[in-house]
């Protein structure tokens, strides 16, 4: 809130008069002094008095502004209705994310490794420690370009901050809902899937002997399914993306556009039907809280249920 103090002079006739003006309440549009003016910024003048007589007087005017970047969408949506990133940027962004840190460091980052170690097969354990070092690696990546990017007047660290109506919901009974709807929706379409396609193996094979090999693999493990991919991606697909599309469409639609590049991103065919379905919860639990807490918390359980399940089964 910005408090802003206007001086007004009047001149009037010279006959002596005294009038009397009572409280009012004032609209005036007025544009950003930012060098990128958001629209409709308000100052609201509230409690104006004076009184007018023979002599000059002043007129002193106290006034809140409100910029319509701290607004929100009404009804489902909690998301700020404005973005900090350029719409005509994000696309280029987005691009550059996948095929400049995405596809080298996720899916080509062992291979590397294994080059320079000059071991066709990696240890187990190094592959567990060297997957968590190109993950970190990319979510630092992430997060810098993230912020290059983002308008000036916005600061990168408020990002994860909710905002008011966000606050009025709570992330962690969403959080809760939100796994268990995600739970019941991954096991019907696995069943229909078992059932009108064929059986499928859950385990992943490798996964699993990394799992097995020591209790280093296995915090490795942890940490990068349970902590940095979750706010890896969160931050990317629900917190950039989703946001910057849900500022220039319903957010219905943008749900489900992010939700299926999310899904393409991860480069399984035989997975994308599953992987929509859980960008579509994610999506969801985020344009209700407003809060990326919630999306990354639900991620980060559904993605320790599978690790459970590959290590017992």
């Amino acid at each position: 809130m910005i408090k802003l103090q206007c001086h007004l002079k009047l001149m009037y006739p010279t006959t002596p008069t005294k009038l009397s003006i009572g409280d009012f309440t004032s609209k005036l549009k007025l544009p950003s002094p930012s060098p990128s003016p958001s629209p409709g910024a308000l100052l609201l003048c509230t409690n104006f008095k004076s009184s007018l007589t023979s002599k000059p007087d002043s007129i002193k005017c106290f006034c809140n502004k409100t910029d319509n970047t701290q607004q929100v969408s009404q009804g489902f949506s909690a998301l700020a209705a404005d973005s900090p990133w350029d719409v005509a940027t994000v696309w280029s962004t987005l691009a550059f994310y996948i095929f400049s840190l995405h596809i080298p460091l996720s899916f080509g980052g062992l291979s590397v490794v294994a080059y320079v170690l000059n071991q066709p097969v990696l240890d187990p354990q190094i592959e567990a420690i060297s997957l968590l070092g190109a993950q970190f690696l990319e979510l630092i990546a992430a997060m810098l370009l993230l912020q290059s990017t983002a308008k000036p007047q916005y600061k990168f660290a408020n990002f994860f901050k909710a905002n008011k109506l966000s606050k009025e919901r709570s992330w962690l009974l969403v959080s809760a809902v939100g796994f268990g709807f995600l739970f019941v929706l991954v096991f019907l379409t696995s069943f229909l899937a078992d059932r009108f396609i064929g059986p499928k193996d859950i385990n992943n094979p490798v996964l699993k002997e990394i799992l097995l090999s020591s209790d280093i693999s296995k915090a490795a493990c942890f940490f990068v399914y349970c902590v940095i991919t979750p706010l890896l991606e969160e931050t990317v697909y629900r917190g950039f993306l989703l946001t910057s599309m849900s500022s220039t469409m319903k957010w219905q639609s943008a749900v489900l556009i992010s939700s299926a590049i999310f899904s393409a991103a991860h480069f399984s065919g035989e997975n994308f039907l599953q992987l929509f379905i859980i960008g579509s919860v994610l999506g969801c639990s985020y344009c209700w809280t407003g809060n990326l807490g919630s999306s990354i918390l639900i991620h980060s359980l559904y993605n320790a249920l599978t690790l459970m399940v590959t290590f017992l089964s």
